[in-house]
């Protein structure tokens, strides 16, 4: 079998790549990639075609969402790896069975397909896209909490398995590129959906579990010890700030961060003429929504503003960015807003040690950024209108909010059950 070579750049790469997808220009930029191809013998017509087509769907998805763009590629360029090595045939080519084969080779892949990092797929040399020798199409990772009790923990290549949000995400990707298909009338077959119907390993959910959450008390260490850092040495104060925008105002990482898209500003915050403020905030979708700052709030947005040197409270054409960095201009990406949230992780997981929690700081470091995000959704779900929390966190639909955060009924459960006897 060939070895498993990437096959699609990031997105700011791809429409150049779409068209040197010829055997002499692809040569000449992508070297190992054309020599793959090649090595497909009498599939390399087909792969190629198929890899155009690809890509060019790919550009698509990456238009509305680059998030949308890495999930939709990494998923689908498995599955044309899987076609042309494992399969021996195009992606237009395969039937039912094929499918179903498929996903009993990404529930257990051969080892060869593994790594235990993620690697960047290519690599830049004197003009030229050389493919990552490291990089694989699957990664074995360690727990996020493992990690952090021991920085050497190694994943287990014999004991991965993808989680469900992986295989539903494997179906909807796949399934999406075939409709996208039938649209552009290349096939006309879709067998996806009724695989994924069949499909031994997705657990299907009578009830929804509630979304990971910070406990009453790990928010408050988070939040204490963050403070008290700020009030000990003012460069945390940007940790603060971050922290509380992320739990009070239900934002998303993409949210609070600065990309293609979006440069968050302080003027973004605007008041009312009764006294109320607003952060406008661009979401997923493309969707711009206003989310209600609570009055709690506006000490923490004075008390950042100060460190910075601004006046108290934002005018409409302040043209600050939202949050600045310590070194260069314009606002924080989203890996450095996710490092920073970790620091007060950290500390908070430190002191709940010291304090005898050992449980609750356990919990803790399995802690995402996201979860500020759903702990302010969840404490407020019981006292906010449905409407206008689906509202605020940007859901297109409260049903989707009812689903992840209304659930009375699980917690009530819970309390009649807790208390049972053995």
């Amino acid at each position: 079998m060939l070895k498993v070579t990437p096959l699609i750049n990031t997105f700011a790469e791809i429409r150049n790549q779409k068209s040197l997808l010829n055997k002499q220009q692809l040569a000449s930029e992508y070297p190992d990639l054309a020599r793959f191809l090649q090595q497909l013998g009498t599939l390399e017509h087909t792969a190629n075609g198929e890899l155009k087509f690809v890509i060019d769907f790919l550009y698509i998805m990456g238009r509305k969402s680059e998030g949308t763009f890495l999930r939709f590629r990494n998923e689908i360029e498995r599955w044309c790896l899987y076609c042309w090595q494992c399969r021996e045939k195009g992606i237009f080519d395969v039937a039912r069975k094929d499918i179903e084969a498929y996903i009993e080779f990404v529930w257990k892949p051969g080892r060869e397909w593994l790594g235990l990092s993620v690697q960047q797929r290519f690599k830049e040399r004197s003009g030229q896209f050389h493919s990552n020798p490291k990089w694989r199409p699957f990664v074995a990772k360690v727990p996020k909490s493992m990690t952090k009790k021991d920085p050497g923990s190694i994943a287990s290549l014999e004991q991965y398995r993808p989680s469900q949000e992986s295989l539903i995400s494997t179906f909807t990707a796949i399934s999406v590129l075939y409709q996208h298909a039938q649209m552009e009338e290349v096939c006309d077959k879709n067998f996806v959906p009724v695989v994924k119907k069949s499909c031994p390993y997705l657990v299907k959910e009578v009830q929804r579990k509630t979304p990971d959450t910070l406990s009453e008390l790990q928010w408050e260490y988070v939040l204490g010890i963050t403070r008290d850092m700020a009030d000990q040495d003012r460069q945390y104060e940007r940790n603060l700030f971050i922290i509380v925008t992320l739990k009070s105002l239900y934002l998303r990482v993409s949210e609070l961060s600065e990309h293609a898209k979006w440069r968050p500003t302080m003027s973004d915050f605007s008041n009312d003429n009764d006294g109320f403020w607003y952060l406008t905030v661009f979401g997923k979708g493309n969707k711009i929504r206003s989310v209600t700052v609570p009055e709690a709030y506006l000490q923490y947005l004075k008390r950042y503003r100060a460190y910075r040197g601004l006046s108290p409270l934002p005018s409409p054409d302040e043209d600050s960015a939202m949050l600045n960095k310590l070194r260069g201009s314009g606002n924080m990406t989203a890996r450095q807003i996710r490092r920073i949230v970790e620091q007060s992780f950290d500390y908070a997981i430190s002191a709940l040690q010291r304090d005898g929690f050992a449980e609750d700081a356990n919990y803790l470091m399995a802690a995402t950024t996201h979860w500020l995000r759903h702990t302010g959704a969840t404490e407020d779900a019981g006292s906010r209108p449905l409407k206008h929390l689906a509202d605020e966190l940007g859901h297109a639909s409260s049903e989707t909010t009812d689903k992840n955060y209304i659930q009375s009924n699980i917690k009530d459960r819970a309390r009649s059950g807790f208390k049972r006897s053995i």
